[in-house]
C-alpha cells in the first residue's frame, strides 16, 4: 500500500506494508542509510530523526503514524543549530566509532533548537535515550555545550 512521506523537505512514495518502520522505509526504501539500526526496540538512539522538529526513534515508528509530519534525517539536517553541533563535535573529538552519531547529533539539535542555554542536567536528559558505546559521554555533552556558546555568539 503506497504511503506518501515527506522526507528532508521532499515527498516521497513508499509502497511499503503500514506498518513497516520508518527506519526501514528510509533505508531500504529512500537510501538514506545515515539514519542506523541500533536496538530496534527504541532503547539506544541510533535511529533517531526529526518529526516536525521533534526526536523519534524511526525503529519503533510506522511509517502509517507519520502522516502529514515532516521527516527530517541526518541527510537533510542543515539548521544552525546543527551547523553549530556538528562543528562542536570536530572540535571535541566525540566521534569514535561513529555508529551512534547521527543519533546523537540529532538528538542534540533538537535539545538546542528548544532551549539554547542547556544545563547539564538538561543535556543528560535529552541525551538520555542516546546511547554511545564507545562511552563518549563528556565529550558528547562539552560539545553540546560548545555549541550552544557558538550559536549564542553568532
Amino acid at each position: 500500500m503506497p504511503v506518501t512521506l515527506t522526507v528532508n523537505d521532499k515527498e516521497h512514495t513508499v509502497d511499503a506494508s503500514p506498518d513497516t518502520p520508518l527506519l526501514w522505509a528510509l533505508r531500504d526504501y529512500l537510501e538514506l542509510t545515515g539514519t542506523k539500526y541500533g536496538c530496534g526496540m527504541a532503547l539506544c538512539g541510533a535511529c533517531t530523526v526529526h518529526l516536525d522538529d521533534q526526536p523519534v526513534r524511526s525503529c519503533v515508528t510506522p511509517i502509517s503514524a507519520v502522516g502529514s509530519r515532516k521527516v527530517r534525517t541526518i541527510e537533510g539536517l542543515q539548521s544552525k543549530e546543527a551547523q553549530a553541533v556538528q562543528a562542536a563535535w570536530e572540535k571535541e573529538r566525540v566521534p569514535q566509532c561513529g555508529y551512534c552519531q547521527s543519533g546523537q547529533i540529532m538528538s542534540a539539535t533538537a535539545l538546542l533548537a528548544g532551549n539554547a542555554n542547556p544545563s547539564d542536567e538538561a543535556i543528560n536528559t535529552a541525551m538520555a535515550g542516546n546511547i554511545c558505546r564507545c562511552a563518549t559521554y563528556v565529550r558528547i555533552r562539552q560539545a553540546i555545550k560548545e555549541a550552544a556558546v557558538s550559536l549564542k555568539n553568532a
